[in-house]
């Protein structure tokens, strides 16, 4: 089943545009830290003038004094540093999830691939939202979507597959809403297909369905989440040979010309374990120029 998974993973990944992909770019002089605290305020004033109601399954405005989000004790309140900046985020947790077979912590890393359901609306104001953007259920890596999804997901954990000659079908899956300032979803950019503006806040509803634990995007034989060789805990920003090409996505990271699964001296499928310079005892050798 679970190689199954893998291949099934790898396939669609390999031809998914997926729309909630990062874009890094940026406009000069932007000031970012001034917008991340309008959107803080921004945020708390929405969360603060409207609640979840169970029956409907959705944010609503208040409108009989029902409990705000701001103030239930469902909601959390989790604070994230990018590019220097501090952002502050929110998720809503209607359910963490009840995976079958749990993995040894149960959620997935910033890094692992993940399989779910969600659709996204765009927060116009504290009592407006517009109508969904986006609305989907698939596969993709929380190393290549927006920041705030990345910092959410992995709060929350699988479900079930029951599935039976029928529709994919999961049960017990993570089930939330996240709430997520500007400069951690399309910043002053916005969408590059036009549906989000700039430095529009964002909600989503999402639900987890399933997960690859240690996803290993390369496929080197390093999990990408292990490929963090500053630890900084963002293997995006790690880069060996300073090729260009971060190591969770290259097959040789050392840029030696051995692909850095063929590094693996003990033969154990783990190239991180293999130390073979002398000069360099704690240096792996798939980081190692000089052991090919």
């Amino acid at each position: 089943m679970i190689k199954i998974k893998h291949i099934f993973y790898f396939a669609i990944v390999s031809v998914l545009l997926y729309s909630c992909g990062s874009d890094n770019g940026s406009v000069v002089n932007f000031d970012h830290e001034a917008q991340a605290v309008k959107d803080k305020d921004s945020l708390i004033t929405f969360l603060k003038n409207n609640y979840y109601n169970a029956t409907l399954d959705s944010v609503k405005v208040i409108d009989n004094g029902q409990t705000s989000l701001f103030d239930d004790p469902k909601l959390v309140t989790k604070e994230v540093k990018e590019n220097d900046i501090d952002y502050t985020l929110y998720y809503y947790v209607n359910r963490v999830g009840t995976p079958v077979s749990p993995t040894p912590n149960g959620n997935p890393t910033v890094m692992d691939s993940v399989y779910s359901k969600y659709r996204g609306q765009r927060i116009i104001k504290k009592d407006s939202l517009s109508p969904d953007f986006d609305n989907n259920t698939t596969w993709f890596s929380l190393s290549g979507v927006i920041r705030g999804w990345t910092h959410s997901f992995v709060h929350f954990k699988g479900g079930e597959n029951v599935t039976n000659n029928g529709p994919i079908t999961y049960v017990n899956g993570g089930k939330g809403i996240i709430f997520i300032p500007s400069g951690l979803g399309y910043r002053n950019l916005g969408s590059r297909d036009g549906s989000i503006a700039p430095n529009e806040n964002l909600l989503f509803y999402i639900e987890l369905w399933d997960f690859v634990e240690n996803t290993d995007d390369d496929q080197d034989g390093v999990p990408s989440i292990f490929e963090d060789v500053d630890e900084d805990g963002d293997p995006r920003n790690d880069d060996t040979d300073e090729d260009r090409i971060a190591n969770y996505r290259d097959t040789d990271d050392d840029g030696d010309g051995k692909l850095t699964k063929d590094e693996d001296a003990n033969g154990d499928g783990d190239p991180r374990n293999d130390f073979s310079d002398p000069n360099n005892p704690t240096l792996p050798d798939y980081l190692n120029r000089n052991i090919r």
